[in-house]
């Protein structure tokens, strides 16, 4: 189990109408993970949720952007985008977006 952290615990009681969906602890953040797969990703109180060539345009269309890391002297852009703020206050909402992301994460295990 992750070390407890309020904003985490928050994205898990707000994900519970999605199911069950538990978090860990990872790189200073947490990956937010359900059947086994990581869907989503906390990282200084943010949530980011996985993306593909399939659901990116509903992130994009919110203007949402990726999640960024230093490599060195570049940013590396990952395939998880920041979730609408419609969702932080919303649990229907919230797994709206928590399943867009799922899906994403289960078409990459496929492949």
């Amino acid at each position: 189990m992750a070390k407890p952290n309020a904003f985490t615990d928050y994205i898990l009681e707000l994900m519970e109408p999605f199911g069950d969906v538990k978090s860990r602890a990872m790189f200073g953040g947490y990956g937010i993970y359900k059947d086994g797969l990581m869907f989503g990703l906390v990282a200084d109180d943010v949530l980011y949720l996985k993306v593909d060539d399939f659901n990116r345009f509903e992130f994009e269309r919110k203007g949402l952007g990726p999640f960024m890391y230093e490599k060195g002297a570049k940013s590396v852009a990952m395939s998880y985008y920041q979730v609408a703020d419609e969702a932080l206050d919303n649990s229907d909402e919230m797994a709206r977006w928590a399943q867009l992301g799922f899906e994403a994460a289960v078409r990459k295990k496929k492949k």
